[in-house]
């Protein structure tokens, strides 16, 4: 049973949230310093794990994390989840997706929402190489869809050591959340996106000149919102038709009913851009192996609690969602003292 989100009063708007836990100052004085390695998903791409390891690996449960657009392994959330995740008994590596944390000399190719292959990819090398004998995965937005995605490509044929997956806020919809996007209350959210995206294709293409000629990244110039960055970029480049197209092949709300390990999904119902209503859908429900789990409040991968005690106990740690994924791996682990 998931324990209730309490957020502060002045949180409870879904844009407080989403923007003071984006911004809010954190520091990780317990996560022991990482240790790069890279994983070759794809024949000339590699993607970089930040790996904290236990003192022997090999008796520990591990936790691969997997952010959200735009996003690295040094983002907040990443990194405040790999430290209770530390301190629980995991080996934590937090990987960048493709062309993210400075990794963009990795891949020739983009990233995008449907690129399962290389969380897959990772895992199956701690599997096989690394003879570790749990592993979990968590992703946030863009990174909880490509873990449910994941999860369902390989139902009942997943590795024996993938014991479990929690999501935050999965953008499990991807036209459904572009829409959002494109909701002028969202504005802020959506300039953010696109100025980034913008901005990260135009190196992209200064360090692979042959491959991204600039003749056409001219529409490049008026793009204006996520989908038509999609329209205009991910599906010319990442072989779809067009942003329609991307988004019914690689939305994980295809393949949730086919996940056959524990699946814990957390969501808000008032998060600005991943819409709840895109939960809606009989398989959430109905597959047995997932756990769904809306909060009223959260915002977008805020989930900012209430700090103080209440009826003379101690409320939860500040950032809630962090500690939720790491008690449901926890809870599906065999080696968590």
């Amino acid at each position: 049973m998931v324990k209730e989100f309490d957020p502060p009063s002045l949180l409870r708007n879904p844009h407080a949230m989403t923007l003071a836990a984006a911004f809010w100052r954190r520091s990780f004085p317990r996560l022991p310093a990482s240790q790069p390695r890279f994983f070759e998903t794809e024949p000339g791409t590699q993607v970089r794990a930040d790996c904290h390891w236990q003192p022997d690996p090999s008796e520990h449960p591990t936790l691969v994390l997997l952010h959200g657009l735009e996003g690295s392994s040094n983002s907040g959330y990443m990194l405040g989840t790999a430290e209770k995740a530390w301190l629980a008994g995991f080996n934590v590596l937090r990987l960048n997706q493709r062309n993210c944390g400075g990794t963009e000399l990795l891949t020739p190719t983009l990233y995008h929402s449907g690129l399962s292959v290389d969380i897959r990819s990772v895992i199956s090398e701690l599997v096989a190489r690394d003879s570790l004998p749990e592993v979990f995965a968590a992703g946030f937005s863009m990174g909880g869809n490509l873990v449910l995605k994941m999860a369902g490509e390989w139902s009942a044929t997943a590795p024996s050591a993938f014991r479990a997956l929690a999501v935050v806020a999965p953008a499990l919809d991807l036209a459904a959340c572009a829409d959002a996007l494109a909701k002028p209350e969202n504005f802020i959210y959506e300039w953010h996106f696109v100025t980034n995206l913008r901005r990260r294709m135009r190196y992209k293409a200064g360090l692979f000149p042959d491959r991204y000629p600039a003749k056409e990244l001219q529409p490049l110039a008026s793009v204006r919102s996520v989908r038509e960055f999609d329209d205009a970029i991910t599906a010319k480049f990442c072989g779809f038709r067009d942003a329609c197209d991307y988004y019914a092949r690689s939305s994980a709300k295809h393949f949730v009913a086919l996940i056959a390990r524990p699946a814990l999904v957390l969501t808000a119902q008032d998060d600005p851009f991943v819409p709840f209503e895109s939960f809606n859908f009989p398989a959430l429900r109905e597959n047995p192996n997932v756990s769904f789990t809306p909060s009223r409040y959260g915002g977008h991968c805020g989930f900012v609690a209430r700090k103080g005690s209440a009826n003379g106990e101690e409320r939860e740690d500040r950032f809630w969602v962090e500690s939720r994924i790491v008690d449901f791996c926890s809870a599906h682990s065999r080696l968590v003292r």
